[in-house]
């Protein structure tokens, strides 16, 4: 499974996700929960003990890498976000079809979701910078052939953001799980290609100020 890191940029660090980091993210948690219509995140401390136990157990299994995003402006942990859905390619087809088999040393697709922040993080650049962060781990360390980007198809803030990143917009899936407002969702699926991650570097290059070394 790919070893476990820390992402660091200008105002955002991803640091792995532990138990050390439940308090913090309870105290981003409640800030301001009327931000979370769309999105399921975790209420209380015995909830956020739950995610967090849930999360490592799929990490173990090579199936996700998860995040505690660090915003370097305030040194406080802010939100949560994960590489996750890690499919690797490498070796013989797992038989019979569906089985997971062995997983590989470097994921060959994955999605980046379960993204949630602060009110106070929300509309800083700090979602912005944590998916170029995670995308430049994908394309460029492990060289995924894709990364795929969900969201409720209601919620226009998240897919804007999406959008702005220049994913392309694959289709809608209709009645495809439960919302977090507990009704029936439909959501819509965006990709990034590894050909089009030069493209979309540059645009988020140009988003975050960066210039690229000559």
């Amino acid at each position: 499974m790919p070893a476990f890191v820390t992402l660091s940029g200008r105002s955002v660090r991803l640091e792995p996700l532990s138990l050390a980091a439940v308090d913090d993210l309870v105290a981003a948690a409640s800030e301001d929960r009327s931000t979370y219509a769309f999105t399921r995140v975790p209420h209380g401390r015995g909830e956020m003990v739950s995610y967090v136990e849930a999360t490592l157990a799929e990490q173990a299994e090579g199936r996700t890498m998860p995040f505690a995003i660090r915003w370097l402006h305030t040194d406080r942990v802010v939100g949560a976000t994960r590489l996750m859905n890690l499919e690797y390619w490498q070796g013989p087809m797992p038989w019979p079809p569906g089985a997971h088999g062995a997983v590989g040393e470097v994921p060959s697709v994955a999605d980046i979701g379960y993204t949630w922040l602060a009110a106070s993080a929300q509309g800083t650049g700090v979602n912005r910078e944590s998916k170029y962060l995670m995308l430049s781990l994908a394309f460029e360390t492990w060289q995924v052939h894709r990364i795929t980007l969900k969201a409720d198809v209601r919620n226009v803030r998240s897919r804007a953001a999406i959008e702005a990143l220049g994913a392309h917009l694959d289709g809608v899936r209709r009645a495809e799980t439960r919302g977090a407002d507990d009704t029936v969702r439909d959501t819509a699926y965006y990709s990034i290609l590894s050909s089009e991650w030069p493209l979309v570097r540059e645009r988020l290059h140009a988003r975050l100020g960066l210039v690229e070394a000559a």
